[in-house]
């Protein structure tokens, strides 16, 4: 029997017959691996983000994204291993709390929730924004994105409710349209610049500062491929998760890659290798696609958009299937856990992402507002702060999870055990993610961004508490951490 096939070990707990279940079988390989790449949102990621990497890294921006690339493919490894040996919607919370208990399935579920749906509400945000942003270029009106993001956000809502398949696939087809987009404008731009192009923007003598130029934008470059994760969330409704999942894992990052490199080495030779014109672009893609033809600007902007909205619907999708599994469990409240009997979703782990997404954005704005700093309530000003706290909670759960692979092979399969594999490339993947958790936490950053490790350090001190609490209360907890077998 392959390995991808492989039965679970008698140490593990067997799934429990249980109505809660999503709807089995309904994606396939392609499906999640489209899935996986629209909730990246190589357009949506790219253009919002490429522009504060030139200002860190400079010129040479692309060879953070080269490093990038290597610290999420060794996480890649962690995240496949788990998946052969144990699918699970519940994803690293399952993989975590395997290995280590229930206090820290139940810490994981709440550090996995808080950072996913403070990231999300960037999403939320900068939806309306975007096309806040496009109407006032093209029409020149003016109107509140906050109305866009509650429209833009009730219909990808309403598509989520409809069924996993339907929303996965309009995702998808968002994912398409913004892909053909991107290489069309990166390949135009690149013949117009033919006559100069060089290898100054792969070139390591062109990064700011140096090494502490790369180091200090390496957590940028990883923030683009956030959502690299998205198809282990889905494996209870992925045919074969055991080698599906995994598949889609690695195409998605190698894809990712390609396309992250060739676009940031013709957005850099369309602005001749100028850093500075560069980073005082507010949209540098844009800018780029407008220097090619002002028709490509306009599909840029279209591309930018769909991109958002297949980031919000993969997302919510596949993030808050974590938080209805923790529900299901019971490591969280458990009507969080309960499915549309005809729909087979999560209805109310989705309702309950979005309002507390949500509440976040209103949150946020209120202590703009209070402190009177009005001119601040932006959406591209509100992306920046919230997917910066939310990527540093992430973070500390993909080290976790790191941390837990060599941990949970010997625990319970032994026989598996391959020191490469479950060892070496673990615990570079720690050291991997130790360089954006120090730079994103380290003194000396600008406010608001100063006093973020301080609200994770809080997050993390409140979840232990609660996880404590929860496990004193409810013994068993640990045993239902990933008693519900994707396959199974």
């Amino acid at each position: 029997m392959s390995e991808s096939a492989a039965p679970v070990p008698f140490t593990e707990t067997k799934s429990p017959e249980s109505p809660e279940r999503l709807h089995r079988g309904a994606l396939g390989l392609i499906d999640i691996a489209a899935s996986t790449m629209a909730n990246i949102g190589p357009a949506y990621s790219f253009m919002f983000g490429f522009g504060l990497l030139v200002i860190t890294a400079g010129i040479a921006a692309p060879l953070t994204i080269v490093a990038a690339v290597i610290a999420i493919a060794l996480l890649g490894n962690t995240l496949s291993q788990f998946a052969r040996a144990h699918p699970s919607t519940g994803g690293f919370i399952t993989y975590v709390g395997k290995t280590f208990g229930g206090t820290s399935a139940v810490t994981t579920a709440l550090l996995v929730g808080a950072g996913y749906i403070i990231a999300i509400s960037s999403v939320l945000v900068i939806s309306g924004g975007f096309f806040q942003i496009l109407i006032q270029y093209y029409f020149n009106v003016s109107i509140p994105w906050i109305i866009f993001t509650v429209l833009f956000t009730a219909g990808a809502m309403f598509m989520m409710f409809r069924g996993v398949a339907v929303s996965t696939r309009l995702a998808g087809f968002f994912f398409g349209f913004e892909m053909l987009v991107l290489v069309v404008v990166a390949v135009v731009t690149l013949i117009q610049h033919g006559g100069h192009l060089s290898g100054a923007p792969f070139n390591p003598h062109n990064i700011t500062g140096g090494f502490s130029g790369l180091a200090a934008g390496f957590p940028l470059a990883v923030y683009l491929f956030i959502g690299w994760e998205n198809s282990a969330a889905l494996a209870e409704e992925t045919n074969n998760p055991r080698r599906n999942v995994p598949r889609a894992v690695f195409l998605s990052i190698v894809i990712m890659a390609i396309t992250y490199l060739l676009l940031a080495y013709s957005t850099v030779s369309a602005f001749n290798n100028d850093g500075k014109a560069l980073g005082a672009a507010e949209i540098p893609f844009i800018s780029a696609a407008h220097g090619a033809a002002s028709w490509l600007a306009f599909f840029a902007y279209l591309a930018g958009m769909t991109s958002t909205l297949g980031v919000l619907i993969a997302a919510v999708n596949s993030q808050c299937r974590l938080v209805f599994n923790a529900g299901r469990e019971g490591l969280l409240p458990r009507w969080i856990g309960r499915v549309d009997p005809v729909r087979r979703t999560p209805r109310n782990a989705i309702i309950t992402f979005v309002a507390l997404a949500g509440l976040i954005t209103g949150v946020w704005a209120l202590g703009h507002l209070i402190g009177g700093h009005v001119n601040s309530l932006d959406a591209l000003n509100f992306f920046f702060e919230s997917s910066t706290m939310g990527t540093i909670l992430l973070l500390i759960v993909y080290f976790l999870a790191n941390l837990a692979l060599p941990f949970y092979y010997r625990k319970y399969r032994p026989q598996e055990f391959n020191v490469l594999k479950h060892l070496i490339l673990p615990v570079l993947g720690m050291a991997a993610i130790a360089v954006p958790v120090y730079y994103l936490c380290k003194p000396g950053q600008p406010q608001p961004y100063n006093w973020f490790p301080y609200a994770a350090l809080g997050v993390i001190v409140v979840s232990v508490v609660y996880a404590m609490i929860l496990v004193r209360r409810d013994p068993g907890v640990g045993e239902r951490v990933g008693s519900i077998v994707a396959d199974e």
